[in-house]
């Protein structure tokens, strides 16, 4: 009887483990407005009104429990996420937008809330990367407003696209 009953606590501790339903939700923004009076400089900071919205993705973003923030290594992208970065307490991890999504990354952010910060072509391939789907078209070169937020739970994926003005 004590050996069915250990094989009874045995599997069905093992089906629990097995069958846990780990959520996992990133929230993705291209970077905000950035300098555009030198059309040679490859690396532009933020202008006046970049810098603000930096600063209002970080207002709403104050309620959200970030685990990591991850940004490519541009100056724009790293100053868009440094008000939400610092109002966390949490470093910017630089990722390389060609490695988008990779295996490494998805074990790292597993059943973790994570802010990605990419351009106006990284960022809704990387959510269709995400998505295993072509849903989302590049961003307009005028839109840093759009926010996209995917949750993975067990194998479903959704995802929503909001405005953030």
């Amino acid at each position: 009887m004590k050996k069915f009953l250990f094989l009874f606590i045995f599997t069905f501790s093992l089906f629990s483990a097995c069958s846990s339903d780990e959520t996992t939700t990133y929230y993705l923004i291209r970077h905000a407005e950035k300098d555009r009076t030198d059309k040679t400089n490859k690396n532009p900071d933020l202008n006046k009104v970049g810098q603000e919205r930096a600063v209002k993705w970080a207002n709403r973003f104050k309620n959200v429990p970030f685990d990591a923030i991850y940004s490519t290594n541009y100056n724009r992208t790293l100053q868009t996420a440094t008000p939400t970065s610092e109002s966390k307490s949490l470093e910017i991890i630089k990722y390389n937008p060609s490695k988008m999504y990779d295996s490494i990354f998805q074990q790292e952010t597993k059943g973790k809330t994570v802010l990605v910060v990419g351009h106006s072509n990284t960022t809704p391939a990387f959510v269709n990367k995400i998505l295993a789907e072509e849903k989302y078209k590049d961003i307009d070169d005028n839109n840093n407003a759009n926010l996209y937020i995917v949750t993975i739970s067990g194998d479903e994926k959704t995802s929503i696209l909001e405005t953030v003005e």
